[in-house]
C-alpha cells in the first residue's frame, strides 16, 4: 500500500469532479470546485472521518469492499479503479466483458467506413457488427446461432467455412484461430471458451492436434491475406485490428494497396453484394 499516492490520486479525482457530474446540486455557498471530502464519503458509503483519514494517510488498509465504493462514488473507469486497486495494496477485480455489446465509438468507426469493408469481434470471434462492405467481401456471419457463432468452431466443423481462403493457407489459418481461442481460454477456462474448446476436441481431430501444440503467438497480425471471392476471384488484403481494451473486442478493417489489381476488386464490392445470394463465413 503507498499511502502517499493513494492519498494524492483521490485528492485528485475529487478535485476534478464537480457537484452536477455525480447528481448533487452545487448550492449558492460553495466557493470552490471540485467535491468536498463529505460529499465523497457519502457517495461511497462510509464516514466523513474513515475518508478523511484516507486522504490524511492515516487509518488502516482499505479493504476491496471500500475501495469498490470510492470507485463507484468517484465515478472511476476501469482503468482509473484499477489504479486505485493497485495503490491500496489489493488486486484489481476481474473485469466483467459483455460479449454482445458493441461499444458506441466502435459503431461509429464502422458506420463512417461506408466503402470500407469492417467488422467486429468478440474475443471468442464472433462477429458482432459488419458493415455491407464486409458482407460482400466475406459473407453475412452475424447470422450463426449457437457453437457456430465462434469463427474457430465453423473453422473445425464445417467446410464451406475454408472456401474462402486458398487451401494452401489452411493450415496457417487454422492455427491462427486456434491460438486466438486459446488466449481467451487461459484468461477463463471455465467461460465461453472453454465451452468451444471443449465442444471443438470432442468432434474434431484436427482440432485436437492443433491444440496440442499450444502455439500462442502465431504471426498474422497486419500480414497480407489472400480471399477468395465468388464474383471477383482472389484478393489480396492487409486486415488492420483496433481493439477496445475494455470490452476485449477487435474492429477489423481490410484494405488493399492503392493501385493494386485487389485494390480496384474492392471498388466493385457493392455491385457483387447485389449478385451473391449465398456468401461464406470466417474473416
Amino acid at each position: 500500500m503507498d499511502r502517499a499516492l493513494l492519498a494524492d490520486f483521490l485528492r485528485a479525482r475529487r478535485e476534478v469532479l464537480q457537484p452536477e457530474d455525480v447528481g448533487l446540486p452545487r448550492g449558492p455557498r460553495r466557493r470552490t470546485g471540485g467535491l468536498r471530502r463529505e460529499e465523497v464519503a457519502a457517495l461511497a458509503g462510509m464516514s466523513v472521518d474513515y475518508y478523511s483519514r484516507i486522504e490524511q494517510q492515516r487509518g488502516p488498509m482499505p479493504s476491496e469492499q471500500v475501495l469498490a465504493g470510492l470507485a463507484r462514488g468517484l465515478h472511476l473507469s476501469l482503468s482509473e479503479r484499477d489504479h486505485l486497486f493497485d495503490l491500496a495494496g489489493h488486486s484489481a477485480p476481474r473485469r466483467q466483458l459483455r460479449d454482445d455489446h458493441v461499444s458506441p465509438t466502435m459503431m461509429r468507426i464502422v458506420e463512417r467506413l461506408a466503402d470500407t469493408p469492417a467488422l467486429v469481434m468478440s474475443r471468442f470471434n464472433e462477429t458482432l457488427l459488419q458493415n455491407q462492405p464486409a458482407v460482400a467481401l466475406l459473407g453475412d456471419y452475424t447470422r450463426f446461432s449457437g457453437l457456430s457463432r465462434y469463427l474457430v468452431y465453423r473453422w473445425f466443423t464445417d467446410p464451406a467455412q475454408r472456401d474462402l481462403y486458398p487451401a494452401e493457407d489452411h493450415d496457417l489459418r487454422g492455427r491462427v484461430f486456434t491460438s486466438e481461442i486459446r488466449a481467451a481460454y487461459t484468461a477463463d477456462p471455465e467461460g465461453t471458451a472453454g465451452e468451444i474448446v471443449a465442444a471443438l476436441l470432442e468432434v474434431s481431430p484436427e482440432f485436437a492436434e492443433v491444440w496440442r501444440l499450444h502455439e500462442v503467438d502465431v504471426s498474422h497480425h497486419n500480414d497480407l491475406k489472400r480471399y477468395r471471392h465468388p464474383e471477383l476471384g482472389e484478393l489480396e488484403l492487409y486486415c488492420q485490428r483496433l481493439i477496445d481494451p475494455d470490452q476485449a473486442q477487435e474492429l477489423l478493417v481490410f484494405s488493399a494497396t492503392p493501385g493494386s489489381p485487389s485494390y480496384e476488386k474492392l471498388q466493385l464490392l457493392p455491385s457483387s453484394l447485389a449478385k451473391t445470394d449465398a456468401y461464406r463465413t470466417g474473416p
